[in-house]
Order: structure tokens, then C-alpha cells, then sequence
């Protein structure tokens, strides 16, 4: 069968006339069915490149690698070179079209997790089918407008509609489900399965979220729930093989760490291991090919990381050698060396599980262990985070009472990934679908490479003594005069120093770098008063778990944290006021009990007392209760975000005496610019706060207006200082009234549907443009230069005609700067990108 069409045109030429490919074999695509898609794809014009003598594929030859799995040795080295890995239907596809099919759509790559779905819409609405479509493009699937037997997914809301009744008729294969399941999917990055959103009698329209889930066994983690395992694992053979050879390490050098703390007989029984099946043991890891340690300090585990050498720890030699199939080491987060110390800033964190049972259990308990975190069995009061796979259980309604972070696994395989705490403000890590366990997806989170390399092995970090020569360590044992068995002593020369952190990790180390300074008496004098620090919260600041108070930090810096203590000081009252209750906080077994006994006279005052600082009500509900029982106190009329205000730069104690006074005039200074009515700035700024504040079309006004009411003691009339700065709106080419209007027309909304994307050095820094963009409904990502992310810069559209009818490019912007750094970022985008 030959085509005599190209993607580019032209007649008289084969499909694939300018293919020339390479075949992966694994456990889904056998030598049998390797040789019959090469005979296809021959037949059509293309050429097979074989493997080169050091079994390497040769980048600079082939232009597509055919692979069911992006799991084998050469993908890093083929996503660098810009080379197409696109599974074998990719082949069928393009010979049913006549023309090359997009290859996004046929990646193996588990990030796009729709890759393989053809999704038909049945009488949605059209926001809704645009929504679904984009991100089922962008994720790797295909649309389809029309129902054939090629398409995998219908969405429809019922099965009233003409294209289910069609599917019916024909006894397709396909699934019928709600769009509810595209929505959780997105929201989660993971694809669950199908089964509670099944027309016609989906489940999660049935059950009551109360009922039970079912629960989730999950096998393939076995051999990767623990860093370091207690025991050689027995190869696995079928029952036709019963001398099965190892054949994983094949022409491959292996070197072994002293930090493994092998005894002698096991260190032998692996080396006979590796030499069986074709490999050697070498002691230098210049010569290595894979180098196998525990930890991610030694000089070794830097000199391989940096040479692209595989780095992996015992857990994942062990499961090379019971599957004898190559994996990653970085494919799954305990196959991958730990850190000492973990993920610094993680040893404060207190962490219990929920719901997640068998091999996933164990290997959610030894992540949070390698993390640093601290494994509770049993959860208490103390505990910091649950993670839970559902939110039905005793241990998610007792979290709800004692105010204890909730989350799904996804936070705590992510902080360890990336090597970087995330926040639980990240809708990702809170979603739970009503029917779905979320232990299905547990243990798909790979290494972050970047992450880990820029924290670990940098390149410019320092400079390795032996990197020139060969470098050999001194052996342990010599099994026979053709294999030289040893280890690889992390204590060879001096201990190299640890890589810095300071600068890449946003936790220093807990150790302190002097002498906590004496305060002195003035210093004390104003802690005695209406600032008094209380004791720091585990639950940390706004967004951000992971700030640590610097003793050595500058005014503004105090400012900061002073702000953050008064934005904190609701939920340590309402904390304090939970612990006095009868009962205290468990499950509120007496609340109710208490709350109807009559009170007697030392129990009222203490009940008004309460009420006063009851911080669980907004503000304006407890500056009412206040003004009833202190005179002169109004309610807060307007809530006021400053922006550029030079009054009280480095004066705490006079900003809080004159905030206190404006407080008193009903005007409350909030630091939160979503929630403000008014804002004052003394002219028109290009900072955060005033473009932020702008996008809820807040009253904008002079900050004469603050000192005026300071000055005169009393609340003036808003609209007389209304911001006027007509040189500040020639010079931005702009209306100060007409972006109001805007504002109040958008809503916040402005870039709802929009992905900007943003180059690490931008000028203003990324969490800037993160900021504004969210605050107008968008979505922000950070953008760096890499092989493969280009290409993922706009939503991938199929070249299918019926496709490209029927939906529209979903266009994504990037905003660089000029530095020379952002040239090469920007120069790595394709042109079609």
C-alpha cells in the first residue's frame, strides 16, 4: 500500500518518503508486531535506521522513534534533539489520512493524559463543547465532529441525544460520559477513570457523597514504595523460562556507593547479578554508565548527574532486575536518590493519611519520611496535613473541626518532585471528585530533572577535582582479574561540601548562622504593648507555608511580618476561643449540649467576652457587635488598600497608632487589594498592588484624603480627593475613568480562557505577572527553555479536516523581555509554536 501524498504536497512521492525511524521494542510492541509495522512503514517510503554499536539510537540519522512508553534509556537524548516519539497508531493514522498525522497527538508522553481519546460532543453548550475541546487538544486528544467507530468518548448529558441514539445503533465502542469527567480530569492533571460518569446511570448522580468508596489496590507500585528496600527480590520468569538471563544490564558499567551499606554476601550475590547478564562492575564513574547510591551528596552522585549518567538508588537497581526492563530512575520519586536532611522546611509538618490503603499507603508513608516530614499513624490535633484520597471519613471530619489542612497526595509527590513546598491554596491539591478514589493515581509523579539539578548538581556550583584524569576509586574486592568489584567510598578525599541552597530552596537551613541578638529595652517596650507577638502558627501566612521569620532582616521585612501577624490574628482567636469551649474541638461532640445549658453570671461575662473576639464572622459583623459596647467605634465603610504611600516607611509604631485612629473613623486599611472599596495612591503606578486593585474597579483616590482625615480627626468625603494625574495618563497613553468602567463591565475576568506565558527572567519577575494575571481570571505559567515545551505553547490542533472545522486555535501569548537570556528562550519556540 503506498500514498502518494506528504504533508507538505506533492504527487509522486511516498507517505513517508523523508521518514526515517526506529522502533522500540517493549512489552507492547513485540518483535513480531515491530517487524510487521516496519514492513508498513517501508512499503510507504520510510527508512529504518538500526541501532549503533554502543546501542544508542543515533539522534542525527532518524526522524521519528516509534514507542509505545517514553520509558526507555534514549528519550531524554530524543526530546533534546527535537525528535518526533509518536506511538505506533500514529502510523495507521497517517495512512488512513493519505498525509503525516500531528505527532503531538500521538505521544507517548504521560503528561498529555488524553493522548489517545477522540472525543465526539453531543448537545452541549457551546461554551462548554469550545472548553471541553481546547482542553482535550492541549492535552494530547483529538475532536471529532461527527460520530464514526474511531471516536473513544462521547460527552452528553443525556442519553436523549441524536449522536448517543447513533452510537446505540451502531453498538460502537465508545463511552457515553458526563463532561463533568473532562472537567475533574483538567482540574487534577491526571486522567480517573471513567466509570462514576457512564451514561445512563452515572454513578456520581446516584450515590450520596456520604456513601462509601471503593477502595483501591494498586500492584505496580511494588518495588517503589521504599527507598531502601530489606531484601533482593526474586527475578520474575515465566513458566517456559526456567533459567530466564538477565539481560537489563547489557554492555553497561555499573557503579556501587558505599552509602548503600551492603554487607559483603549481598554485594556479591547483585555483582553475580550484573556480570551474568552481560554487565560489569567498575570503580570509577567516569567509566560508569549507571551509578547507584542513596543519597544525593557525594561527589560521585554530582559527577554522574551532571554527565547525564543514570542515577539511581538500590529500590530501582532491584526492580531492574525483577522486571529485567529498563525504567527511568526518575519515573517514579523513590527510585530516585534522597536527601539527607529532606526538603528543608518539611521537618515542621505533622502528616497523616486517609483512605489510601495497601502498596500505595506505604509509599505515600516513606515519601512524606524522605521528605522530612514527620508520619503520624493516628491523627491528633498537632497534625499540620492529611492527605486523603476521598473526603468520606472520620479522620476528614475531625480535620474539618480542628482546622487541618486537607489535600490529595498530588501536594506531597509535587513538593518532592519539584523540591519546593507547595501551597495548599493550589486548587489541585484540595479537588477530590465525588465518586473517584484518588489512590488510581497515585506514584505517576516523576523527578522534576530541572528542580533537582538546580539544587543539587548545578552546573557552575563548584568544580569537581576529578574531573580531569580518571578518576578510580579504591576497591573493595576483586572478584577475578576481567571484573573489578567495587564500591565507590563517599569518604575517598576530604568530604565535599554540600551544594548551597540559600539561594534556589525557599527554606534555609534551621540551623542558626550566629547569635540571636539581645533586644533591647525600647525594642521591648513596644512588644509590651498592643503588639505582642504570639506564639508562630503551624498553618504559616497567606498562600505561603513555607516563610521563615529572619532575625537579621531589614524594617521593611518587619513591616511585612506585622502585616501578616494582623492578618493572622482572626484565626488565632477563633482558635483560642475554640480550645475554652465545653468540650473542646473533637468532632464537636458537646457544642450542643453546651450551648443550650443556661449560663450562670461568671459564665455569661465569659460567653460576652467570647462573642467579642469572635473572629469566625467577616469584619464588618464583629465591628458591629463592637460598636454596641464601645462608643465612637463605627462600622468599616470603606476598606482601603494603599499603594505607593511614603507616610509610614520604617514608622511601625506610628502606622499602627494612625491605622488604629483611621479605624476609628470607619476606614479599614486591608493589605488584601481584592477586597478593598478604595484605593489611594498619590499618582498613577505600575505597581502590583494598584494594577491588581484596578481589576475590582475599586474608588480611586488621593492619599491627601488619608493625611487630610489623620489631620482634621474625622472621615471626609471620598469624593472630594479622587485621583487626578493627567501627565501620569498622557505618559501611559490611558484613561484613568475609562479602566474603572472596564473593570466594573469584566469583573475580574478580563483574561478568563487566556494561558500567558512568562520567561524566567522577565523583567518585574514572574510572580509579578502571575499576580495580575490571575487577579483578571487568567492563567500564568512560567516558561523556561527546554526541548519539547515549545511545542506545547498552544493548544496541538489536529490537521483532520472534520477537526479543524468545527474548532478554533486556541491562541496563548508569552511575554519576554530583551536580555540575551529571553532571546534564547524565545529563539527556542518552533515557528508553527
Amino acid at each position: 500500500m503506498t500514498s502518494t501524498n506528504t504533508e507538505g504536497g506533492g504527487e509522486g512521492k511516498a507517505l513517508f518518503a523523508q521518514v526515517q525511524f526506529y522502533i522500540v521494542q517493549t512489552d507492547n510492541l513485540r518483535v513480531d508486531n515491530a517487524a510487521a509495522l516496519a514492513k508498513l512503514l517501508e512499503e510507504n517510503g520510510a527508512q529504518e535506521i538500526p541501532r549503533s554499536g554502543d546501542e544508542r539510537i543515533p539522534m542525527e540519522e532518524v526522524t521519528h522513534i516509534i514507542s509505545t512508553t517514553i520509558d526507555f534509556p534514549d528519550y531524554d537524548a530524543a526530546n533534546d534533539a527535537l525528535k518526533s516519539v509518536v506511538k505506533p497508531d500514529w502510523v495507521h493514522a497517517s495512512i488512513t489520512k493519505g498525509r503525516l498525522a500531528n505527532p503531538r497527538q500521538y505521544s507517548p508522553d504521560p503528561r498529555l493524559f488524553f493522548s489517545g481519546l477522540i472525543v465526539c460532543c453531543a448537545d452541549l453548550p457551546s461554551g462548554d463543547s469550545d472548553a471541553i475541546i481546547g482542553g482535550v487538544l492541549a492535552m494530547g486528544g483529538l475532536y471529532s465532529s461527527a460520530v464514526s467507530k474511531m471516536v473513544t468518548h462521547i460527552v452528553a448529558l443525556t442519553m436523549d441525544s441524536e449522536k448517543c441514539q447513533t452510537a446505540l445503533a451502531k453498538n460502537l465502542k465508545c463511552k457515553i460520559v458526563l463532561p463533568h469527567w473532562f472537567d475533574d480530569c483538567l482540574k487534577l492533571g491526571k486522567r480517573i477513570e471513567e466509570g462514576p460518569y457512564c451514561l445512563p446511570d452515572p454513578e456520581i448522580l446516584r450515590k450520596r457523597p456520604e456513601d462509601r468508596i471503593t477502595e483501591i489496590s494498586r500492584s505496580d507500585l511494588e518495588g517503589a514504595s521504599s527507598p531502601k528496600p530489606n531484601r533482593l527480590p526474586t527475578p520474575s520468569k515465566s513458566p517456559a523460562d526456567n533459567h530466564r538471563q538477565i539481560t537489563v544490564f547489557k554492555n553497561k558499567k555499573l557503579l556501587l556507593s558505599n552509602d548503600l551499606e551492603l554487607g559483603s554476601r549481598l554485594l556479591e550475590t547483585i555483582e553475580d547479578l550484573i556480570v551474568s547478564g552481560g554487565g560489569s562492575v567498575t570503580g570509577s564513574v567516569h567509566r560508569a554508565d549507571i551509578f547507584i547510591c542513596h543519597y544525593r551528596e557525594s561527589l560521585d552522585y554530582r559527577i554522574a548527574s551532571r554527565a547525564g549518567k543514570d542515577v539511581g538508588n538500590l529500590a530501582w537497581l532491584y526492580h531492574l532486575i525483577t522486571h529485567n526492563k529498563w525504567t527511568s530512575p526518575m519515573r517514579r520519586l523513590l527510585h530516585y536518590p534522597v536527601a539527607r536532611d529532606g526538603l528543608p522546611g518539611f521537618n515542621r509538618f505533622r502528616i497523616s493519611l486517609s483512605n489510601y490503603n495497601g502498596e500505595a499507603r506505604v509509599y505515600l508513608e516513606n515519601l512524606a519520611k524522605a521528605a522530612g516530614g514527620e508520619f503520624t499513624k493516628t491523627m491528633k490535633e498537632d497534625n499540620t496535613h492529611l492527605i486523603t484520597a476521598h473526603m468520606v471519613s472520620e479522620k476528614c471530619d475531625a480535620a474539618k473541626e480542628w482546622n487541618i489542612h486537607m489535600v490529595n497526595h498530588l501536594w506531597l509527590e509535587e513538593s518532592y518532585a519539584k523540591w519546593q513546598i507547595q501551597t495548599v491554596s493550589n486548587s489541585r491539591y484540595t479537588h477530590f471528585p465525588t465518586r473517584t478514589n484518588l489512590g488510581e493515581v497515585v506514584g505517576q509523579t516523576p523527578i522534576d530533572r530541572q528542580s533537582v539539578e538546580r539544587v543539587f548538581f548545578p552546573q557552575s556550583s563548584d568544580t569537581d577535582p576529578s574531573m580531569e584524569g580518571d578518576y578510580v576509586q579504591k576497591p573493595m574486592a576483586v572478584r577475578d582479574q576481567n571484573v573489578v568489584s567495587t564500591r565507590a567510598p563517599n569518604a575517598s578525599s576530604p568530604a565535599p561540601p554540600k551544594p548551597s541552597r540559600s539561594k534556589d530552596v525557599p527554606f534555609r537551613s534551621s540551623q542558626s548562622v550566629g547569635p540571636t541578638p539581645k533586644a533591647s529595652k525600647e525594642n521591648r517596650r513596644h512588644t509590651d504593648g498592643a503588639f505582642r507577638t504570639p506564639a508562630p502558627s503551624r498553618f504559616g501566612g497567606e498562600g505561603k507555608e513555607n516563610e521563615t521569620p529572619s532575625t537579621t532582616g531589614s524594617r521593611s521585612a518587619k513591616d511585612k511580618a506585622v502585616a501578616k501577624l494582623h492578618d493572622l490574628a482572626p484565626d488565632i482567636a477563633l482558635f483560642e476561643k475554640e480550645r475554652k469551649r465545653v468540650g473542646g474541638v473533637t468532632h464537636g461532640r458537646d457544642r450542643k449540649s453546651s450551648e443550650e445549658k443556661p449560663l450562670d453570671g461568671n459564665r455569661k461575662r465569659s460567653a460576652s467576652k467570647e462573642d467579642d473576639t469572635d473572629t469566625g464572622a467577616d469584619e464588618e459583623t464583629r465591628v458591629a457587635k463592637r460598636a454596641k459596647k464601645a462608643k465612637g467605634l463605627l462600622p468599616a465603610t470603606i476598606r482601603l488598600a494603599l499603594s505607593g504611600y511614603k507616610r509610614w516607611v520604617g514608622m511601625a509604631r506610628k502606622e499602627g497608632d494612625e491605622k488604629s485612629r483611621l479605624r476609628e473613623m470607619g476606614i479599614l486599611c486591608v493589605a488584601d487589594f481584592a477586597s478593598c472599596t478604595h484605593l489611594a495612591s498619590p499618582r498613577l503606578l505600575r505597581t502590583v498592588k494598584f494594577i491588581c486593585a484596578l481589576a475590582h474597579a475599586p474608588v480611586v483616590l488621593s492619599t491627601k484624603f488619608v493625611d487630610d482625615c489623620l489631620s482634621e480627626n474625622k472621615l471626609l468625603d471620598p469624593e472630594d480627593y479622587l485621583l487626578e494625574d493627567t501627565e501620569g495618563e498622557k505618559k501611559m497613553n490611558f484613561k484613568l475613568s475609562d479602566a474603572l468602567a472596564r473593570a466594573q463591565k469584566n469583573k475580574g475576568k478580563l483574561l478568563r480562557g487566556y494561558s500567558i506565558y512568562c520567561t524566567e527572567f522577565v523583567h518585574g519577575g514572574f510572580d509579578t505577572y502571575k499576580s495580575i494575571v490571575e487577579t483578571n481570571g487568567g492563567k500564568c505559567l512560567l516558561y523556561r527553555a527546554r526541548a519539547g515545551t515549545g511545542s506545547m505553547l498552544r493548544a496541538g490542533l489536529d490537521e483532520d479536516s472534520d477537526a479543524s472545522e468545527s474548532s478554533q486555535p486556541e491562541y496563548v501569548y508569552l511575554i519576554s523581555g530583551k536580555t540575551p537570556e529571553e532571546g534564547e528562550a524565545v529563539a527556542e519556540i518552533p515557528a508553527n509554536g
